[in-house]
């Protein structure tokens, strides 16, 4: 019968009384020394990363950690504070809400973009592998290609162009190779060619570059999503809370739903 110390097993953190190991390292050596994007990668993937590659992966988590209440998971932080919820729970509800539709498209342009490298690795040009992907990813999951245009910022997304200007200046440094950022930008030339007008890279596709030339995985991709929108999600239920109220409904008093069933009221 295994000793009951063995119901865990983790790599990640150890602890006696008086003593803190992150991946091995004494917490107080941590504290003052490392950034939050150092700790970050520490945690997940259990080594430091340098000056260069923190300072990247920083930009992405700057960039996402908000976009208003029009957002699913800020709307849904507010109302949690309205209905009476704390922090902890305005932030639980609204991160529980970033799944696949609202939230994932990070995570899934991270696979889309590996996708297409594993094909060219088979020997395709990156023109043919970035249309054979996007075709195979519209037929089999989505019509929409995540990563790629937006809703509500037209003509572009203002975060993007950013993101991929920090990426183009890393890789000329060598931080990194640069090959997803090529790959995101053929799979941008493919649809264009294929709507005939714009279809510019989003905050989704931007970070996706930078995530999978960091090494991350996809699935990480998106809990690094997840932990860069908790600040905004934490700044917004707290400003709701200063304002006080009560919302006990997602829309305004004024608004009605449309009703399809039998015998509706005149």
């Amino acid at each position: 019968m295994s000793d009951v110390s063995d119901w865990w097993h983790t790599s990640i953190i150890d602890m006696t009384p008086g003593q803190i190991r992150m991946r091995g390292r004494p917490i107080e050596e941590l504290i003052g020394t490392i950034s939050l994007p150092q700790m970050i990668w520490l945690m997940t993937r259990g080594d430091l990363p340098n000056d260069a590659q923190a300072k990247l992966l920083e930009c992405a988590l700057v960039a996402a950690v908000d976009h208003g209440p029009q957002a699913p998971s800020i709307a849904a932080a507010r109302m949690a504070v309205t209905c009476g919820l704390g922090l902890n729970g305005a932030l639980a509800s609204a991160v529980n809400m970033l799944d696949d539709v609202h939230g994932g498209a990070g995570e899934q342009a991270v696979e889309l973009y590996h996708q297409i490298d594993g094909i060219m690795a088979e020997g395709s040009s990156l023109a043919d592998a970035a249309a054979s992907a996007v075709r195979q990813w519209q037929s089999e999951k989505s019509k929409y290609v995540p990563g790629f245009g937006h809703r509500f910022h037209k003509p572009r997304d203002p975060r993007a162009p950013r993101l991929l200007a920090l990426v183009e200046d890393a890789a000329q440094t060598g931080t990194i190779s640069g090959r997803f950022g090529t790959i995101a930008q053929a799979v941008q030339d493919f649809l264009e060619q294929k709507a005939g007008k714009p279809v510019p890279m989003n905050i989704d596709g931007a970070t996706a570059v930078i995530f999978a030339e960091l090494g991350f995985a996809a699935p990480l991709a998106r809990g690094l999503f997840c932990l860069s929108r908790s600040i905004g999600i934490v700044a917004h239920a707290w400003e709701q809370m200063e304002q006080g109220g009560r919302n006990k409904g997602p829309t305004p008093p004024g608004y009605r739903w449309t009703y399809e069933g039998k015998n509706p009221i005149k």
